[in-house]
């Protein structure tokens, strides 16, 4: 995530992202899944402001009413964790806009702890190492600390042990934002582990090689058929899409974002107004969307 400085004081961007591949490994004994999955970052981004306070007052405003910006909100308790790991005694105001679907699969509260670990970092100038933030992001949730090695990552443990990738091209994609939503704890309960996992050996190949063909063909999701349990209108947008789409379509994270894999930007134009006019979609929005890449 780059930091721009401005005027009144810094403002970053907060990347969405999506699971190319996700594989339940066990159960574990805190309670959460043993995972592995491969998330790349999208261009689809919130955006987050922050303005340096003498009072030490950490506030947060929304450009959206139905969103808590109290202590429950994910930015509200990175700052808070961040000024206690560091010894800041300042404040901040910040400000949210919020472009990334909640409850979407897409990671929108964890990249946004992620966007202000690093972005009250340098506006307190604190001095934590990246090490030092991921070990906070861990604290934040399983997926925060990926947002700190974008582009790519192979993730595993809980999501919080990353491994980061390069990215040798931008994959264009188009995202399909059903009407509702997944209830993350519903899916993970609702989910079977597999007698045999998938290794992803196949995907970050794939991956790594830049083949949207082959890339196509192994992704993965193993929490899929757990959200068409809990959302069951899932699995029929999901064929919908599926039946037009020419490298098909997985389901990002817990869901319920669905997304279809495309060889180039114009393919990713023509496959989103064909999804338009599909009247099993009524009510979905769409999005075509790039990955980050690494910088060249």
């Amino acid at each position: 995530m780059r930091v721009f400085w401005n005027e009144t004081g810094v403002s970053i961007g907060a990347p969405a992202k999506v699971n190319l591949f996700l594989e339940l490994l066990g159960k574990r004994a805190d309670g959460f899944h043993e995972l592995a999955t491969l998330m790349v970052g999208l261009s689809l981004r919130d955006t987050l402001s922050f303005v340096d306070r003498a009072d030490g007052a950490v506030t947060l405003a929304i450009d959206r009413t139905d969103l808590s910006a109290g202590p429950d909100n994910l930015i509200v308790k990175a700052a808070n964790l961040l000024r206690s790991a560091s010894g800041v005694r300042r404040g901040a105001s910040i400000r949210l806009a919020k472009r990334i679907p909640m409850a979407a699969g897409l990671a929108g509260g964890s990249t946004d702890a992620a966007a202000t670990l690093i972005g009250l970092n340098r506006l307190w100038n604190a001095g934590l190492s990246n090490s030092d933030l991921t070990r906070l992001a861990a604290e934040l949730g399983s997926d925060v600390a990926f947002f700190l090695s974008l582009p790519a990552a192979w993730c595993t443990g809980r999501g919080e042990i990353v491994e980061p990738l390069p990215v040798p091209r931008a994959f264009d994609l188009v995202l399909v934002f059903p009407p509702f939503g997944c209830n993350t704890g519903g899916v993970y309960r609702n989910t079977v582990l597999p007698s045999v996992a998938e290794t992803g050996e196949a995907v970050r190949q794939a991956f790594a090689a830049g083949d949207v063909a082959e890339l196509s063909r192994t992704l993965h999701n193993r929490l899929e058929a757990a959200a068409e349990v809990v959302a069951p209108p899932l699995k029929a947008l999901r064929e919908a899409i599926a039946r037009v789409a020419p490298l098909g379509c997985r389901m990002s994270g817990s869901g319920s974002t669905l997304f279809a894999l495309t060889h180039d930007v114009a393919e990713a134009k023509k496959l989103t107004a064909r999804l338009r006019s599909l009247p099993e979609l009524a009510g979905c929005r769409f999005q075509a969307v790039r990955t980050l890449k690494s910088p060249t």
